[in-house]
């Protein structure tokens, strides 16, 4: 089976192409990326639009398939994410079901993060944390669902880093650049809020306060970067250690955007260490949003019995990740 999945929640338009034994033969995308400010919904739904067509024909392509041929099922990310983007990218794929009268199916964002993980990592049942734009969660199998045993009760830790940098002056995406300036920093940490609420987090506040002293002239911007990045750091580390501690799992992975982080991936694994945990992060193509890993989730929903007509296929944009049932991981 060859499955061609459409991913586009957020800034990113990709298709993807995996057979059933994981092999994954296409993974294209396009990025939307705002000449100010931050992602607007409309316009990262306009430029899907745009390169909808491009993107698709590079996949298959890369894939050295027939379209008509070879595919037999579409997916496509039904939720959580941006409502136009979403519905942009789920009217593509009803379209192309529909031509190549082939199976649909929505798939969750965030459960597909997870799979593409253990897929490329050979991860069997690790504790995830999943940190992104739009989205952090401590993720870990267990009762026949992925629960969620920490998230951010606001601004999602890559929001928050971006929203920072937006405010003083960098360019989209904020992350990279926050980095930087950490790394040619003195490393003096400075007094900012840490907000870790039983198992759940808070950034709002921390990302007020580092602007707040940021316009206040203050501290410097390379210390401003570093003590926002460790702050912020230190507690998902904190909650990903105590759902290790509660879950006895002996693997921990980190997936999303905000994976690329190298200082973040090396406190993860130090604490990992410290659980005699093996720690996992797979390749950025696949951290980051792809279409690759919605194809993959797909093949695995629909080998498990997994079926939707078209009309079910409306978006669901606060789908959450406890929601969904996993039944591929049933012997587990």
């Amino acid at each position: 089976m060859i499955c061609l999945g459409f991913e586009g929640t957020a800034h990113t338009f990709g298709v993807g192409i995996v057979n059933s034994d994981g092999r994954i033969l296409a993974n294209a995308r396009e990025a939307y990326e705002p000449k100010k400010g931050g992602i607007h919904p409309r316009e990262a739904a306009q430029a899907h639009s745009e390169n909808a067509r491009k993107v698709l024909d590079r996949a298959i392509k890369e894939a050295e398939i027939d379209a008509k041929e070879d595919i037999d099922l579409i997916a496509f990310s039904q939720g959580p994410g941006l409502g136009s983007c979403l519905r942009t990218v789920a009217t593509a794929a009803r379209a192309l079901s529909v031509w190549l009268e082939v199976p649909i199916i929505g798939i969750n964002h965030c459960v597909a993060h997870v799979e593409i993980g253990r897929l490329t990592e050979e991860a069997i049942d690790p504790v995830t944390l999943y940190v992104s734009g739009g989205n952090t969660q401590v993720i870990a199998f267990d009762g026949g669902r992925y629960r969620i045993f920490g998230e951010t009760l606001d601004i999602a830790l890559g929001n928050c880093l971006d929203t920072f940098a937006r405010k003083v002056g960098m360019q989209h995406p904020g992350g990279p650049r926050i980095e930087k300036l950490a790394k040619e920093s003195g490393k003096n940490l400075i007094d900012l809020p840490y907000s870790v609420k039983g198992m759940d987090l808070s950034f709002s506040g921390l990302m007020t306060e580092a602007v707040r002293k940021y316009e206040n002239d203050e501290v410097s911007i390379e210390d401003l970067a570093y003590s926002l990045q460790e702050t912020a750091f230190a507690a998902v580390v904190e909650v990903t250690e105590r759902a290790i501690a509660h879950t006895e799992k002996n693997e921990v992975m980190l997936v999303g955007g905000v994976a690329a982080n190298k200082r973040l991936r090396e406190m993860i694994n130090l604490m990992a260490q410290e659980h005699d945990a093996k720690f996992y992060v797979p390749p950025m193509e696949f951290c980051a949003d792809n279409g690759a890993m919605i194809a993959w989730t797909g093949i695995l929903a629909h080998k498990s019995g997994e079926e939707q007509k078209v009309e079910e296929t409306r978006i669901q944009q606060r789908w959450r990740t406890d929601e969904v049932e996993i039944p591929w991981r049933n012997n587990q």
